[in-house]
């Protein structure tokens, strides 16, 4: 009896143990996900006080996803080999510390080198946080709920990040969307620190060299080429030259995944048809929602006029929406159906609040032209991010928990890169035509009456364009994915460690 009694009070513990745990994630993750989006609001403020052009301005935001988007692999594989407790506690006492130096810059050079370094420091945090979630949580009911939380932080973050980065550069100064980071660090560095359990390697400590150049190389090419298309144009020899440049790398990667030793992404991760297809809807979903978070962000300030404060309060909404959705798509729908119907049918929702928002013009109000459309593309993006996460990392073999997260994490960064670059020139094209098209007009209705008509020809131009992405999401996601709820396959079945772990969870379902 006390033996028993004994049994269930450790699993007592190690339940709250968990949930603690996943809190620490959580917070890590808020942090890096805001940090995609924060200082896009305080980019005016911070171009004053530092005095760079408006062509260089790109670059604090470039910075940080080239380096973050470039070293994902590599941060992966290093959890995967020194550890993930030691990996996550290092990424975050160095996203701080460099934090803290951003804040204080004294010039343009000293805030790029820090936004650089925070996008190397998240490129280790990330891939811990979420092999951390993956081997701590392994149970079919307790993954759901994880991955549910944290889908959502991954997705509704980046409005998180534009609200708050209002309110501080709104009511304190830019500096502090940076040191705001020492907060967050600090108390997710104290919880991993005591809750943690340091997880050393089963195997020998080899790392791929050739495979982490190759494929940094093609990541930093591709994010630097979209980058480039979004400021300058697609004809610009440095936009598809470092575009070809990283799809030839990365056809030499793939090659040499298949012939390594020790491979960064061992081919077994990413050929699985359900983490495959994962992979590509979150590049997807990723495309389309940084595509709204951009051209919203302008129409609410530009087009209605909304302070930084407001437009971050406008997000709320669509946040709400993946909240909801994200939990409700992983804990109650994904153990009956799989994620295939969930992603399929999340695309197709997102579609719809992309076409409603194309229907904007420039007087629209904000409860009759946007609320609706960003509680559904919240829903559908949703039923979208959280599924995928879990999906991408489901069936992976301890040891491959670090790089299947981090490759997860690449398809997000990649797709914000891509539709933030493509939509925009899209965009820009489509104001620049209806101005030549429109022009004698200007004297009758006045240039800035034409202006405005012109940018919301662009607005709902770009949103027509981000649905078609997200239907064609569905497609991909429909064609890639198996019908019905996840089990592991053959080729990547859980290792001994998961096995055990799992049996214990249902061993205490079963005591309950």
């Amino acid at each position: 009896m006390s033996v028993m009694s004994d049994a269930t009070s450790a699993d007592n513990a190690w339940d709250r143990r968990r949930w603690l745990i996943l809190g620490v994630i959580a917070l890590a993750q808020l942090m890096v996900v805001l940090d995609l989006t924060v200082m896009n609001i305080a980019l005016p403020s911070a171009q004053r006080a530092l005095h760079f052009t408006t062509v260089d301005r790109q670059w604090v935001v470039t910075a940080y996803s080239l380096a973050f988007g470039s070293l994902l692999l590599l941060g992966g594989r290093l959890a995967d080999l020194l550890g993930r407790k030691v990996t996550f506690l290092a990424g975050l006492a160095g996203f701080a510390g460099v934090s803290a130096i951003g804040g204080a810059s004294v010039n343009f050079a000293m805030l790029v080198t820090a936004r650089a370094c925070q996008g190397a420091f998240a490129a280790l945090l990330v891939p811990s946080a979420l092999s951390l979630l993956t081997t701590t949580f392994t149970g079919q009911k307790d993954r759901g709920r994880a991955f549910g939380i944290y889908g959502a932080i991954a997705g509704a973050g980046g409005a998180v990040g534009l609200l708050l980065g209002g309110a501080l550069t709104e009511y304190l100064s830019w500096r502090w969307t940076l040191y705001v980071n020492l907060f967050f660090a600090g108390v997710a560095f104290a919880g991993g620190a005591l809750l943690l359990q340091r997880q050393p390697s089963r195997v020998k400590p080899t790392l791929d060299i050739p495979g982490v150049l190759l494929v940094s190389s093609a990541v930093f090419c591709l994010v630097y080429g979209f980058s480039n298309a979004a400021t300058h144009s697609w004809s610009a020899p440095s936009t598809w030259g470092f575009l070809a440049a990283g799809v030839a790398l990365g056809v030499l990667f793939a090659a040499w995944q298949g012939r390594a030793a020790h491979p960064l992404l061992p081919p077994r991760v990413v050929l699985d048809r359900n983490r495959g297809g994962a992979y590509a809807s979150m590049l997807i979903a990723s495309a389309g929602l940084f595509g709204i978070f951009l051209f919203l962000t302008y129409y609410l300030q530009q087009t209605l006029g909304y302070s930084p404060l407001v437009t971050g309060l406008a997000f709320l909404p669509l946040s709400a929406g993946l909240i909801i959705a994200s939990n409700l798509s992983t804990i109650a729908l994904m153990p009956r159906v799989g994620p295939k119907p969930l992603i399929a049918f999340g695309m197709l929702a997102a579609a719809g609040g992309a076409a409603w928002l194309a229907q904007l013009g420039p007087h629209n109000g904000y409860t009759t032209g946007l609320l609706g459309p960003l509680i559904l593309a919240g829903i559908g993006l949703g039923m979208v991010i959280a599924p995928a996460f879990n999906t991408g990392t489901f069936g992976v073999a301890p040891q491959d928990a670090g790089v299947a997260s981090a490759t997860v994490t690449v398809g997000q960064q990649l797709g914000a890169s891509i539709g933030t670059s493509l939509l925009n020139t899209i965009f820009t094209a489509a104001v620049a035509s209806y101005l030549a098209a429109h022009l004698a007009a200007a004297r009758i209705i006045g240039r800035h009456t034409l202006t405005g008509l012109a940018l919301a020809h662009g607005y709902d131009t770009a949103f027509w364009w981000t649905a078609g992405i997200f239907a064609g999401g569905a497609v991909i996601g429909g064609i890639l994915l198996r019908p019905g709820p996840l089990v592991p396959t053959p080729a990547s079945p859980p290792a001994a460690g998961a096995v055990t772990t799992a049996q214990a969870e249902a061993s205490r379902e079963q005591a309950r």
